[in-house]
């Protein structure tokens, strides 16, 4: 038994499948799958179940995998002790970000955090809160930025910045001719939302008080683009809730369809989030300190109305 059984047998697991899970290890899934086939002569014990399709770990198969997550947890612990005794900024970073962030922070973030940091392998992948949170729990991401408290022990969250929230709203509305925006103001059937999952969608929803029922029935937009919401409500009317960041980049000409909140005005609060027991904490706090350089002075800049 090694390690590298070990990470092959947890990759299977996250992806439960072979060959992503070989994609993802860098090897051959014929190699993977003979290094697993050995650990399980090893051992005496079906791991996986292959005959079922995605393929699942067997009952025994799922208690060893908890603790080959373990046993790398640990071993990665190591690595990091002898990385900080050396003072090296060094290793592979993964990041969950959500996709209502992303479009704003990578590309202030990318750049200058690569420059300062070289030799950290930093992977971003952007995905919805319910995935970054199945992600952080088995290991698959180190960090994630969200924007929803998930006030569980296992993680530990800092606050990175809050944003207030804008209306967005079609030439033709009737709020247009209001300066303030109150939750009673909006209905349901003109609001474009992000599909179920994103938690700006949620935020949106707790505020406005709307219920499905109150939401149009009769056309379903899944969409994950607040870009495709502001386009939506460009030709087709009705209204949609943009974050500071997102309001900010739109063109001047666009700006004078946004309205401010009535106070107190909601905003998110977003957040970065890591496992309790993540080892890679040296990589995590200057993360954390080069998202608040970056993005803090773009809060900082004039309303955009």
């Amino acid at each position: 038994m090694n390690l590298q059984q070990l990470e092959y047998i947890v990759a299977v697991d996250n992806f439960r499948h072979f060959v992503q899970a070989a994609d993802q290890c860098c090897v051959t899934q014929p190699t993977l799958s003979m290094m697993i086939k050995k650990l399980e002569d090893e051992l005496n014990v079906k791991l996986f179940d292959r005959n079922k399709q995605p393929v699942v770990p067997t009952e025994i198969g799922a208690q060893i995998i908890a603790q080959a997550r373990i046993v790398l947890r640990e071993a990665s612990r190591i690595e990091e002790l002898a990385r900080k005794f050396n003072g090296a900024m060094i290793g592979d970073l993964k990041m969950g970000i959500i996709p209502t962030v992303s479009p704003y922070v990578l590309p202030v973030l990318v750049p200058t955090f690569t420059k300062k940091y070289p030799d950290i392998n930093f992977q971003v992948h952007e995905m919805v809160t319910e995935r970054i949170l199945m992600d952080l729990r088995n290991g698959t991401i180190d960090v994630a930025v969200v924007a929803t408290p998930f006030n569980e022990s296992a993680f530990h969250e800092v606050s990175l910045y809050d944003e207030t929230f804008y209306v967005y709203l079609s030439e033709d509305n009737d709020l247009s001719n209001k300066e303030y925006i109150a939750p009673e103001d909006i209905r349901g059937d003109e609001l474009w939302l992000l599909e179920e999952g994103h938690c700006l969608s949620d935020q949106i929803r707790k505020y406005c008080e709307l219920r499905k029922s109150r939401l149009n029935t009769h056309f379903t937009l899944r969409s994950g683009s607040i870009d495709t919401l502001i386009r939506m409500v460009e030709r087709n009317g009705g209204l949609t809730i943009l974050p500071f960041l997102a309001a900010r980049e739109l063109p001047k000409e666009k700006k004078r369809f946004l309205r401010r909140f009535r106070n107190p005005a909601p905003f998110r609060e977003v957040r970065l989030v890591t496992n309790r027991e993540e080892v890679k904490s040296r990589l995590i706090d200057a993360l954390h300190k080069e998202i608040q350089l970056q993005v803090l002075p773009l809060l900082n800049e004039p309303d955009p109305i």
